[in-house]
């Protein structure tokens, strides 16, 4: 069975300064060069990139996996990886999500063929408040949350599917719309190192994990 990675790049790194996060270098190499590499050690079988326009030219210099050109939403972007594959089982990972582990990408591949829908997800250890209009008006019960990372694994004709039906929404993670369409999703353990990059404060963060 073909296990296929799609990993998003196509975000413009809005809040991370005037240069493209996934292109900033932590000790010589690019994040998006770290998130790839763990999928090239990995068990998948295809990878498929969906990047920026803005920085096709740089990622094809670097990879000779499959890029294409993302979209103007997250679900767009993985939506045209989709379109651009034919597996059965694909994951989705956040490119900027560089500290994932090929173990913790191989734990998904083999829970996604068992179940057919995952994510990997972390326990919440903070307590959560629900706020409104500066007012705590509730302690949320943090027994049951958790915190979703990815990547997230799917059977692919389960998620190309909901993608086709769901075309046009802003969902902000590939599971959302899978329990959307009433189908159950099931949780991988990951790690409270897998961050994700967003500012400039997560890449110091992800330069104590990466040394």
């Amino acid at each position: 069975m073909k296990t296929c990675a799609i990993i998003t790049a196509g975000g413009t790194s809005s809040r991370f300064g005037n240069r493209n996060k996934l292109m900033e270098k932590i000790y010589g190499k690019e994040v998006i060069k770290y998130t790839v590499e763990a999928f090239e050690k990995s068990e998948v079988d295809e990878i498929v990139i969906c990047a920026n326009k803005a920085i096709i030219d740089e990622l094809s210099k670097m990879f000779s996996h499959k890029i294409v050109e993302g979209g103007s939403t997250r679900q767009e972007s993985v939506y045209n990886g989709l379109k651009a594959t034919d597996c059965d089982f694909v994951l989705i990972h956040d490119g900027a999500r560089p500290i994932i582990t090929p173990e913790l990408i191989n734990r998904t591949i083999d829970m996604v063929k068992e179940k057919n829908a995952v994510s990997v997800m972390t326990k919440t250890i903070d307590t959560i408040k629900e706020v409104e209009d500066g007012k705590i008006i509730k302690t949320i019960d943090r027994s049951k949350l958790y915190n979703t990372q990815t990547p997230q694994g799917f059977k692919y004709d389960l998620i190309k599917s909901a993608h086709e039906k769901l075309v046009g929404q802003n969902f902000t993670d590939d599971a959302g719309m899978v329990e959307f369409l009433g189908h159950d999703v099931y949780m991988v353990d990951g790690s409270y190192k897998n961050i994700k990059i967003t500012t400039q404060t997560d890449i110091e963060i992800a330069k104590i994990f990466l040394k």
